[in-house]
């Protein structure tokens, strides 16, 4: 079995419904729940005018590989009505692989570990919070490491 860290994160209509019937297609379709995250919330990364997200990160131990796992992924945020408009905008569902096991990955449509990771501490914070001991393949630093590390100003507040 796999393990993948995945983000979860959302900021139109209902976020905290859409995260939660996210993270329950996911384990219908990914494989079974490892760990999971609080919920936080933090401003927009990038592109800063739009609403507040929520995020949350979960572990998931899957028989897939990875490039089936992101098609899973895409699935479900179609399924639950993703829309693609512009890069870092806001979204109804956005599900980012972070880590799958140990590996690196480079293609143009999947880069793992996820690219951002260690520079989003919407991203880092929950990651911190399930897995603070496991290591970044590249940079090789520990999550919590790669925490204190970051420089993004952005405030992520739990709020469940």
């Amino acid at each position: 079995m796999n393990v993948v860290f995945l983000l979860l994160g959302a900021n139109l209509g209902s976020p905290l419904k859409q995260l939660e019937l996210a993270q329950k297609l996911l384990v219908e379709n990914v494989g079974v729940l490892q760990s999971e995250s609080a919920v936080y919330e933090s401003e927009a990364w990038g592109v800063e005018e739009q609403p507040k997200f929520l995020n949350k990160v979960i572990s998931l131990l899957t028989r897939f590989d990875p490039h089936e796992t992101l098609a899973i992924c895409q699935n479900v945020e179609d399924t639950l009505g993703r829309v693609r408009k512009e890069k870092w905008g806001a979204r109804i569902i956005d599900i980012d692989i972070l880590y799958y096991n140990s590996e690196v990955l480079n293609e143009p449509f999947l880069k793992i570990p996820h690219p951002y990771l260690h520079l989003r501490k919407f991203t880092m914070v929950p990651l911190v919070e399930i897995a603070p001991q496991e290591v970044h393949p590249l940079l090789k630093h520990t999550n919590e490491e790669l925490l204190r590390l970051c420089i993004d100003p952005l405030q992520v507040i739990k709020i469940k």
